[in-house]
């Protein structure tokens, strides 16, 4: 790992979670009691800079909050985790996006209304590009406008920055994209719109295909089943680490993270990949996205 501070920025969606908690997910139609209702500081975006600050890395995080208290409190939220907040617009059109979360003991289901999110312009990336192109690497999503993903991909691409895209929720996505990813990350519902095929059918192909594309590295979350990436053009599957589930919220967040976190740190990719996995495993025994992401002291205990 190297010794110094890995330099991340995070261009994302930043929310309100809303969180149920109950034993199974009700039919339609049907009303059912929950065990317990909190609220926690969520949004993709915020949850992968998170991860990545808690593990030792120098974040920045650029997004947009409505001038609300919900807005105000989830930026104090990113200060406390010592994470650059300069780049965080406020709308005064909308509110601060939410994310309403039912979870069971084996799942969860997420409706996002974003807000916000969507607020987010070109001209506010543009003046806070000094951020993207003085970053060991950049990491984004798909939960603010996908021209605004393509603005910062571009940027990154033109100053040589390495760019880890988390195409999630699943979107159709221009080709120009593509080509200018360095490392993709969906999980098999993304994996399977992106590709129009079916894990079941084998990855071969849909890799192959990813990669004529332009992509330089794609790496397929399985969640319990660990995950799927190319070394040496030949498929590696890592299994994933057994652990005791609390809630699975924040599971792919954890993985994306600590995934910028190992590869802007200099680790070759199969050893960010597997230390992504035990992040993401540690994340799961938790309450809360943001509130689970492990520490690196948490990490070295674990070893």
């Amino acid at each position: 790992m190297s010794q110094s501070k890995p330099k991340i920025t995070v261009v994302g969606s930043i929310n309100m979670d809303l969180i149920t908690e109950t034993s199974r997910f009700p039919s339609p139609g049907e009303t059912i009691l929950g065990q317990n209702y909190t609220t926690s500081p969520g949004g993709k975006g915020a949850n992968q800079a998170v991860a990545a600050a808690r593990l030792g890395a120098e974040v920045s995080f650029i997004g947009c909050i409505g001038a609300d208290l919900n807005g105000g409190e989830l930026k104090k939220k990113l200060l406390e985790e010592g994470i650059n907040v300069t780049g965080i617009d406020t709308s005064k059109e909308k509110p601060t996006g939410i994310a309403q979360i039912t979870v069971t003991p084996d799942d969860n289901h997420i409706i996002v209304v974003p807000g916000a999110n969507f607020e987010l312009t070109a001209g506010w990336v543009e003046k806070n590009k000094k951020l993207i192109i003085n970053s060991d690497i950049v990491v984004v999503q798909l939960e603010i406008p996908l021209p605004i993903v393509g603005e910062v991909i571009t940027l990154a691409d033109q100053h040589d920055v390495p760019v880890l895209l988390n195409p999630a929720p699943a979107k159709e996505l221009p080709e120009n994209f593509l080509e200018k990813i360095t490392y993709f990350t969906p999980n098999e519902t993304e994996f399977m719109f992106l590709t129009g095929t079916s894990t079941a059918e084998g990855y071969e192909a849909a890799f192959h295909s990813l990669r004529q594309k332009g992509i330089q590295h794609v790496i397929l979350t399985r969640g319990k089943q660990g995950v799927v990436f190319e070394k040496d053009q030949q498929l590696m599957k890592l299994p994933s680490r057994k652990v005791e589930v609390v809630d699975t919220t924040g599971a792919g967040d954890a993985f994306n993270g600590a995934l910028a976190f190992g590869t802007a740190s200099k680790q070759p990719l199969h050893e960010a990949v597997e230390f992504a996995i035990k992040v993401s495993a540690h994340a799961v025994t938790k309450i809360g996205a943001q509130a689970g992401m492990p520490t690196m002291k948490e990490m070295e205990e674990l070893q």
